[in-house]
């Protein structure tokens, strides 16, 4: 079974929905990464995104893209990089799964067997590419399939023929978007969602998780009730950033990990 799908169903039957962080490998560098990681299953990560820095994400708002400068300046991270941190975590005791959320264009660079080979390797469970739609992804749907990889698609409240015909070709979870536009903190979330994710809940069998502008607890909170599982992206990425002067002194460094992990457990419900 997919490690994705067995957490799931250790969530179901625990009643309680998945706490899935986002971060962005190589931020501020792949060591940090790794303790970051360590620090969010200690807090209650259920699974996690590792976030390939890229240089123009189109679906990110400023948060991630400062992010991405930062892993990509000095000496760049490469997606081989990304996806090998999988493999340094499990060294590093790390159990969760692990997603890897990418544009399509590195793993098209690196060539698709390679890329196939390298995230089946590395232990990761699923992918989420955000440029990729559903009426050009069925290369990378047959690879991923054929390496019981999930390629997890994202669904934003438009039409409702297409989120049924996306919601019926997904594996692991669909990755509902809660707000039209680039990731980013928000405080209210697109007109009509509730109707939106009991629309994708019914098009699919497998779990639903909301996304985009999730912050708070409060939040956490209400789409808890609504789907199976919770993406926290910005504001984890955010809270990196402010904490990394901590991080970047070696004295300090445990105090920035403990601020990251301290506030992605107030999200834990």
């Amino acid at each position: 079974m997919n490690h994705i799908d067995a957490v799931f169903a250790k969530l179901r039957e625990e009643g309680r929905t998945a706490l899935i962080p986002f971060l962005t490998v190589g931020d501020p560098d792949v060591a940090t990464t790794v303790a970051i990681i360590q620090k969010l299953e200690e807090a209650g990560a259920d699974m996690i995104e590792l976030g390939v820095p890229y240089s123009d994400p189109l679906a990110d708002g400023p948060v991630i893209q400062r992010a991405s400068e930062r892993a990509l300046s000095g000496r760049p991270i490469s997606i081989v990089d990304c996806i090998e941190v999988a493999s340094q975590a499990r060294e590093a005791g790390v159990k969760l799964p692990f997603i890897l959320f990418s544009y399509y264009n590195p793993a098209l660079q690196l060539g698709l067997d390679r890329f196939f080979e390298l995230v089946k390797g590395n232990e990761i469970s699923g992918l989420i590419i955000p440029d990729l739609p559903i009426e050009e992804d069925g290369e990378v749907r047959e690879m991923a399939e054929a390496a019981d990889i999930h390629l997890i698609p994202l669904v934003a409240p438009t039409s409702a023929e297409r989120v049924t015909r996306i919601a019926k070709k997904a594996r692991g979870f669909v990755y509902c978007v809660s707000s039209l536009g680039v990731t980013g903190v928000r405080a209210d979330f697109h007109t009509g969602i509730d109707e939106f994710l009991r629309a994708v809940r019914q098009a699919t069998d497998v779990p639903i998780a909301v996304g985009f502008g999730i912050s708070t607890r409060e939040q956490v909170e209400r789409f808890a009730k609504l789907s199976d599982g919770v993406i926290v992206g910005s504001a984890i990425v955010r809270q990196i950033e402010e904490a990394l002067p901590l991080l970047a002194d070696p004295a300090s460094r445990e105090a920035g990990l403990q601020q990251i992990g301290d506030y992605v457990a107030s999200l834990r419900v």
